[in-house]
């Protein structure tokens, strides 16, 4: 069996390290699909929407590739929250968010076009944050961090301080679930070891 080119679909950097982490060095091409486009209520169906959405946006560009698209919000209270749009709305969501709960929804899409399949799956993940200061929220905020990252918060940066602790996927937080990844290319009938570089 040829082994495709293994393609990120993000320009997620969090995500290329966590591949790079598990010996897999990706091709990166960011689809700069327009996710305004998508609305839906459901967290789990948005985020895997959006992740496919995304692959597809690049799939026409190579003829051997395994394609992944991901997408990743934060669900609380009813509400879906993605990247707060400036540091007032990251401000007032993190006053919001501390001391509270969340779900870390991460859509995870593998598009194999040498066999012309594709995986669509959800990972979920429970986020306990902990009590902050305003002082605290906007030092945090102030940092930049937070408005690039759904939930407005990195768990593999300053955020890990403000985690309590987590119930489930921990690299799913960061934006991708491994654990899911390993699946979803066994499922294409290959091995996770064949992508290490």
């Amino acid at each position: 069996m040829t082994i495709p080119e293994f393609i990120l679909a993000s320009a997620s950097p969090a995500r290329r390290r966590l591949l790079q982490t598990v010996g897999i060095e990706p091709r990166v091409c960011p689809s700069d699909f327009d996710e305004s486009q998508i609305q839906l209520s459901d967290p789990a169906q948005l985020v895997q929407t959006l992740a496919q959405c995304k692959a597809e946006t690049v799939v026409s560009q190579f003829a051997s590739a395994l394609i992944m698209g991901c997408d990743s919000v934060l669900a609380m209270n009813g509400e879906i929250y993605g990247k707060p749009a400036d540091a007032e709305e990251a401000i007032a969501r993190w006053q919001l968010m501390q001391g509270n709960f969340g779900d870390l929804y991460t859509g995870h899409v593998l598009i194999d076009t040498t066999q012309n399949r594709s995986v669509v799956k959800c990972q979920v993940t429970r986020v306990f944050f902990g009590k902050m200061s305003d002082r605290a929220i906007q030092a945090y905020v102030a940092t930049g961090e937070p408005l690039k990252c759904a939930g407005a918060f990195a768990i593999e940066g300053f955020g890990s301080l403000f985690v309590e602790k987590i119930e489930g996927c921990h690299s799913n937080v960061i934006g991708l679930s491994l654990p899911l990844l390993r699946q979803m290319i066994g499922e294409l009938g290959y091995e996770v070891t064949d992508f290490w570089g």
